[in-house]
């Protein structure tokens, strides 16, 4: 049986779902973006309205504005972008258990098998579309194909509200024509050096001496082979981070900070995201690693050995060490993360709202937590995801970020 694969691609979602909550921005020229005093002054996402007038992504604001002078600018809401980006998850749950999400807007879909439940291929497009839109009004691509490459060429075909199929035997008439820099995962400067090779088209890569792809960019370079042959065999993994076997958050400051307290209260907040995702899975990490990006654009990493873990506290408190140690008060920062690496599958424990640690008074050994405690630590945590995923992000936050 061949495999049926789409990637469902939310169109323009930041300022889509902006205007789903406020539709009077319908109609208009608008984008999401940033402070134009601070870092984040850029445009995160400009409706097909505002793009009409060459607005794009991370265009400077001053720049979006000289093209269109009148589009309405609207700051970003991250917290409201992810619960959209759960409910479009939770529809396609309805015709397949097999999601990889890809990013916040973007997700494979296996739906192998599915053809006998749902229709043809582009019948099923049409129905996820038609229920993404209907219940919450909001737009997407989609990208029909027998592996995950060719999907998500398909998706970038026909935007907006586009149903694009490609299969393999389209490949030489569909994708060989294209330009080297729209093949998925071939970036700016990778582009630039296949284009010194002589190699300005997918389909030049395609036809090209695998040896010299391999000579010029080692295994990328027979990777970049296969894949613009069409071939790609790689799963639609609902769990990628088993894969990757790290977890990790970073993000672009506002502006630059050179106050180390602050930068812990960062810390702690991609902590909180990286220790909930791991709990979420069951992995235990034994490697905690941080990431400093100065203003000049430097970048330095940083890491350091732990027992398995997936507390937040641990994971925190491992970061902020390591940031307390290679912090510099002359060099200003622009971006901070954090990761979990060298994870390791635990368990997945089920836990209910009322699973919370027991009142009974447990002994407590000298200088760190025994292992009673870590299992009450654990169960807590869990806890704190759960109403967190109920209620909202906000509704449980640590006493370190309620002060000033």
């Amino acid at each position: 049986m061949n495999r049926v694969i789409f990637l469902v691609d939310m169109n323009a979602f930041f300022i889509s779902c902006e205007m789903s909550r406020n539709p009077s921005l319908k109609g208009k020229p608008a984008a999401v973006a940033g402070d134009p005093e601070r870092r984040s002054g850029i445009i995160l996402a400009a409706n097909y309205d505002a793009r009409k007038y060459g607005v794009k992504t991370t265009m400077v604001i001053h720049e979006a504005k000289k093209l269109c002078p009148d589009i309405i600018l609207v700051p970003p809401d991250h917290e409201f972008y992810r619960k959209k980006s759960k409910e479009v998850m939770k529809i396609l749950s309805r015709y397949t258990p097999v999601i990889q999400q890809n990013s916040i807007d973007e997700a494979w879909l296996d739906l192998t098998g599915c053809e006998a439940l749902f229709g043809k291929p582009k019948e099923i497009a049409e129905k996820i579309m038609d229920d993404i839109m209907r219940e919450l009004d909001l737009w997407c691509s989609i990208g029909i194909s027998e592996n995950k490459f060719l999907a998500k060429m398909a998706s970038e075909m026909k935007k907006p509200l586009g149903i694009t199929e490609i299969w393999q035997e389209d490949v030489k008439e569909k994708i060989w024509p294209l330009p080297v820099e729209k093949m998925y995962g071939v970036g700016r400067k990778t582009a630039d050096r296949l284009n010194k090779l002589s190699i300005y088209t997918i389909g030049d890569i395609a036809r090209c001496d695998i040896a010299v792809l391999r000579k010029a960019f080692g295994k990328y370079g027979e990777e970049m082979h296969r894949l613009a042959n069409g071939i790609d065999l790689s799963p639609v993994s609902e769990n990628p981070q088993h894969d990757s076997k790290s977890i990790g958050r970073s993000t672009t400051l506002p502006e630059d900070i050179t106050d180390l307290e602050y930068a812990k209260k960062i810390i702690l907040q991609l902590a909180e995201e990286v220790g909930a995702e791991a709990r979420k899975y069951g992995y235990k990490g034994r490697t905690i690693s941080i990431t400093i990006k100065y203003s000049d654009f430097k970048t330095i990493t940083r890491q350091k050995s732990v027992l398995p873990t997936y507390l937040t506290r641990d994971i925190y408190e491992a970061g902020a060490e390591l940031l307390t140690r290679n912090w510099n008060l002359r060099r200003p920062v622009r971006l901070l993360g954090i990761s979990l690496g060298n994870c390791e599958n635990d368990y997945v424990e089920q836990l209910t709202i009322f699973n919370l640690p027991g009142s009974k008074s447990d002994s407590k050994m000298e200088g760190k937590p025994n292992k009673i405690d870590k299992e009450k630590e654990e169960k807590l945590e869990k806890t704190m995801d759960i109403i967190r995923e109920k209620y909202g992000q906000d509704k449980v936050k640590r006493a370190k970020m309620l002060q000033d």
